[in-house]
């Protein structure tokens, strides 16, 4: 249990900061702000609960007050997660006039709460079910969790039928999640009612190892609440998560065919250095390591070397003396071209006359850039391999 509390704790702390940065770039988004401040919740409400749990003074706070300030964040971000799905669903107006009932049903939840347990005596350990103040205290916070999450499970498989599939999948996770919390809560109630009539007298309290691992209590919180509440903070940052994944493989394949332009760039550059694009950027080292600086050095070392192909393209067509050339330069073999390139390369170093119209060389089958960036890729890896073998 404890890894499954730390994946607790850690997790909505790392989501409330991705959060927090997407909050700021939106921040009139009231969805947005109502899955924030659910994460915000169970992030705050966590070292109050480790602190119960111990039965230890926390910022000088009894631990039944821990458990309290726990409860009353836990049941708070239940509401922000209704929130959420009111104003995904429904206009503003209307939203924020069934937000008011819900809010009306959290602060008898609260009340009820804070009455349980400033009738619980001193000294009580916080999960004494025996105690009628705690059993209360639990009872109803785990009901209105039950009821909270049951209704964001039928919400959230709603918006899944019809979303994207990036949206889908982490709303799907996210109702995994919300399914295993009304599990664990409605093997709670009963537990604790169990403790509560005297159906575990024989253990001290439900917190010792030895009686925990035989009561529903300990069953629901290891199977079912604490992977549920993981699996709802995998399923929020899931669609973004697999954004930036995309990107990323994005990124890496415009890094590699930078990489794997340099041979055909480098000796075209020779000879036509006035077709580079100067434009360096503010930040060197910054835009060096960006998503954005890889992309903007792949669209410029591949418009580069096509502006260079199109300024030899007459060469090329010329080293044919039955004119056929251009026909041929269109579908040349990559290896073919490279070794017809060298000479073309060599003959406008020479100065020789030829046509000036440019003619089509490697011309790709689709229409789009990087469909254009895998033909000069081809050349530029075949004119690599002939670099030891024939002089520039």
């Amino acid at each position: 249990m404890s890894l499954l509390l730390t994946l607790y704790g850690a997790g909505s702390l790392l989501v409330l900061a991705w959060l927090a940065h997407r909050l700021a770039r939106a921040p009139r988004d009231l969805p947005l702000w109502a899955v924030t401040g659910l994460v915000a919740c169970w992030a705050t409400a966590y070292p109050f609960g480790l602190a119960a749990d111990r039965n230890e003074i926390f910022l000088g706070l009894a631990p039944m007050t821990s458990r309290l300030l726990q409860h009353l964040l836990v049941l708070a971000a239940v509401n922000c997660m209704v929130y959420f799905y009111l104003f995904s669903a429904l206009r503003p107006a209307e939203a924020r006039g069934r937000a008011a009932w819900y809010g009306l049903a959290l602060l008898l939840a609260v009340t009820v709460l804070t009455a349980a347990t400033a009738a619980t005596p001193d000294g009580v350990r916080t999960r004494d079910h025996t105690v009628t103040g705690v059993a209360v205290f639990f009872v109803t916070a785990d009901l209105y969790l039950a009821v909270g999450f049951a209704l964001g499970w039928v919400w959230t498989r709603r918006l899944a039928r019809g979303a994207e599939p990036r949206l889908a999948r982490g709303l799907r996770t996210t109702s995994v999640g919300m399914a295993a919390i009304v599990v664990a809560n409605a093997l709670f109630v009963p537990a604790v009612v169990m403790r509560w009539a005297g159906g575990d007298r024989a253990s001290e309290s439900l917190d010792t190892a030895g009686a925990a691992e035989t009561t529903l209590g300990w069953f629901g919180a290891v199977f079912f609440l604490l992977p549920g509440i993981v699996l709802i903070l995998v399923g929020i940052i899931y669609p973004a998560a697999a954004m930036r994944l995309t990107a990323l493989r994005v990124w890496w394949r415009h890094l590699r065919a930078y990489r794997d332009l340099e041979p055909l760039w480098t000796t075209l550059h020779r000879h036509f250095p006035e077709d580079a694009l100067h434009r360096l950027p503010v930040r060197p080292w910054r835009d060096a390591l960006s998503l954005r600086g890889v992309h903007r050095r792949y669209y410029r070392r591949a418009i580069e070397c096509r502006d260079g192909l199109v300024r030899v393209s007459p060469y090329l067509a010329a080293l044919d003396a039955d004119g056929g050339g251009s026909a041929r330069l269109t579908d040349a073999a990559p290896e073919e071209l490279a070794s017809r390139l060298r000479q073309a390369l060599r003959a406008h170093a020479e100065g020789r006359p030829v046509s000036t119209s440019a003619v089509a060389v490697v011309v790709p089958d689709e229409g789009d850039l990087d469909a254009d960036v895998r033909q000069l890729v081809a050349l530029s890896k075949a004119l690599r391999a002939r670099e030891g073998a024939e002089p520039a």
